[in-house]
């Protein structure tokens, strides 16, 4: 008999801002559109999707900064609107993402008191030119072990449980470290990137699936996101038949299949929500997936 555990967490992020910026019908990361993107989401929640991945309101730096990083500077206000406008009407999981932000950056959202704050475990090295007659949007940090033990401590003062982006296998090396120091008690949820390219590039391929969740250690939960255009759909079926999780979206990718640019994140949603029902799995509810994700008790 199939058990809760089974369900498909759904995760859906709604920013292309930067991953696609030429998507016709993608919404700018600003303060004017925080409401806009709230209803994004809460119509994903409505479609099957237990989990908000959030960008808030953030501008990526121009170029490589004194320190040595190109990252996201953030609004903590149009986060704090944004978040009190999905909480209103949904008991959906609130994920804070921008990983490719700095840590002092972040810190004044830990009092929005999400759910779950990603936590990139390798460095950020992307670089997002899906049309090739516009600029690339690229981030790049250093994410030592050093920031890594900040980032476990720090969250669970908060009350906020990390969501591990794993980009490549270094990522796991970093997880099994701080699991072994005692940062990283009780079930982990980890986030595999997939054909996201740049440095930390992990080939859209089914081999790489294999050897990526075939690494994580057992007290890790996995969701997997793929951004291929042509690769996606095939991969996160692969993923479901594994009885893995799924994140999707115009961050990762806005076609419904290859050229056809979805009208919605929504409708993106649905489609996992298909995929997910040819395969026999039910889709977990919010509070269904904090028991799968280890948020609840």
């Amino acid at each position: 008999m199939p058990t809760d555990r089974d369900k498909l967490v759904v995760t859906v992020g709604c920013d292309s801002s930067v991953s696609y910026p030429s998507n016709p019908r993608g919404l700018a990361a600003t303060r004017e559109n925080a409401s806009a993107i709230a209803e994004e989401y809460l119509r994903c929640v409505d479609a099957g999707a237990a989990v908000c991945h959030l960008h808030g309101v953030r501008r990526l730096e121009s170029e490589i900064q004194e320190d040595g990083r190109k990252l996201s500077r953030l609004d903590v206000d149009g986060w704090r609107e944004m978040t009190g406008a999905i909480r209103s009407r949904s008991d959906a999981i609130v994920q804070f993402g921008i990983a490719g932000a700095r840590l002092e950056d972040r810190r004044p959202l830990f009092e929005l008191a999400p759910d779950m704050m990603s936590v990139a475990f390798n460095a950020h090295d992307e670089h997002f030119q899906p049309d090739p007659d516009l600029p690339a949007n690229c981030i790049y940090a250093l994410h030592p072990l050093e920031e890594l033990r900040a980032y476990a401590t720090e969250l669970a003062a908060a009350g906020i449980t990390p969501e591990v982006e794993v980009f490549h296998s270094g990522a796991i090396w970093n997880l099994n470290r701080l699991r072994e120091e005692g940062l990283l008690p009780g079930p982990v949820w980890a986030t595999i990137f997939i054909d996201w390219e740049g440095g930390s590039w992990t080939p859209p391929t089914e081999g790489a699936i294999l050897y990526m969740t075939g690494l994580l250690p057992s007290f890790a939960r996995y969701s997997v996101s793929v951004m291929s255009p042509t690769e996606q759909w095939r991969l996160l079926s692969m993923v479901i038949g594994l009885g893995g999780h799924v994140r999707v979206g115009y961050e990762d990718n806005p076609y419904l299949s290859p050229g056809e640019v979805a009208d919605s994140n929504a409708r993106l949603v649905e489609k996992v929500v298909c995929l997910a029902h040819a395969h026999g799995r039910e889709i977990a509810s919010p509070d269904e997936a904090r028991v799968i994700i280890g948020l609840a008790g």
